[in-house]
This record gives structure tokens, sequence and C-alpha cells, in this order.
């Protein structure tokens, strides 16, 4: 298996497998979303001790598992205290995210205008997630922001993307609700 083992890394990777043969992504994403809330909160899925380690100075990137067969992949993410992302989308790949471990925050956004690399957002809804939650993310509706904003304690994400996510675009602000579209490369941390 490509990537770190886990409790209930088989038993989520067969779940997985049979909802990406489910059909369109709505059904998918649901499925899967479903299935890491059920595990999680039933305790059969828990992230292994190193992941929950942060990283000093930017969130953690850790690849879980790569399916050959499918081309998903499963990477858990580490947020220290304030760690966050910039408004940022999925490189047009679905995603499910889930929390294993403290809390989170996530805001979602709208594209509203795009001219070249320039974009105007709204923002649609602010969301305070905790563990055993997950939101689904589908192309167009892919943008948001995360942060872990839960005091001292880190916070660890299980995203299930449609893909292999190696590059996305971040926004950051010019000003007068106007963001510039950066292409940013993605790579994974080690655990410790």
């Amino acid at each position: 298996m490509e990537g770190m083992r886990f409790k209930g890394d088989e038993e989520l990777v067969h779940r997985v497998d049979a909802a990406v043969q489910a059909g369109s992504k709505e059904e998918t994403t649901e499925q899967i979303a479903n299935t890491l809330c059920e595990m999680i909160r039933s305790g059969e899925l828990q992230m292994p001790e190193e992941v929950l380690q942060p990283v000093e100075g930017h969130y953690a990137r850790r690849l879980m598992y790569r399916s050959p067969e499918h081309g998903y992949s499963m990477v858990a993410m580490t947020w220290g205290p304030e760690q966050g992302t910039p408004i940022h989308d999925h490189a047009g790949l679905w995603c499910v995210e889930s929390v294993c471990h403290g809390a989170i925050k996530v805001v979602q956004y709208e594209l509203q205008e795009d001219e070249g690399d320039r974009c105007r957002f709204s923002e649609e809804d602010r969301i305070q997630a905790g563990i055993g939650t997950a939101g689904c993310l589908i192309p167009p509706h892919e943008y948001h922001t995360i942060r872990n904003n839960c005091g001292e304690q880190a916070a660890v994400t299980l995203h299930i993307y449609g893909g292999d996510m190696q590059c996305c675009n971040v926004f950051e602000p010019l000003g007068d609700g106007w963001y510039k579209k950066i292409e940013k490369s993605l790579c994974f941390d080690k655990a410790s």
C-alpha cells in the first residue's frame, strides 16, 4: 500500500473503491462522506500518532493512500494552532474532507467574476467542523479556506481527492474585493 498505514485503512479503501464506481460525482462524494463520518465517529478509523504532530510554519500534508486502480488519493492534513489556507481551489477535482482530530473552521466561497488571473468571490457559508464531520467539494463549487482556530490543539483532517492533486490555485487579496490567482505546487511532508 502506497502511503501510511492507519487504523481502518483497508475497510476505508474497500468502501471508497465501491463509491468511486457509484456513478455521478454527487453519489460518489455523498457515499464517501457518509463512510468517513460513520468510521470516524465509531472509532473504526483513526490516524496514526505521527500524523497528529504539526509542522512549524505551515499545515502538513501527508500521503495516506493512492489508488492505483481508481486514481483517487487520501491525504491527511495536520493543522497547528492558527494554521490555515488562503482561498484555494482543488484543481478541478472532487474532494471529501473530514475531521479526524480537533476542529477546523471552513469558509466556502463562490466565484463571481473571473478576469484572467483576477477573481472576485462571495462568501457563501462558514462552518465550524468537529470530529466525525465531513464535507464535499464538487467543481465548480470548490473554493474555500480552512483554518484551525481552536486554541492550542492540533487538528487533523483527511481529504479524499478524485485524483492526485499536485497543484492548485490560491487566491491572494488585491483589495477592493479582487484576488490574484496564483498556481501553487503541492508536496508532502514526512511524518515526525
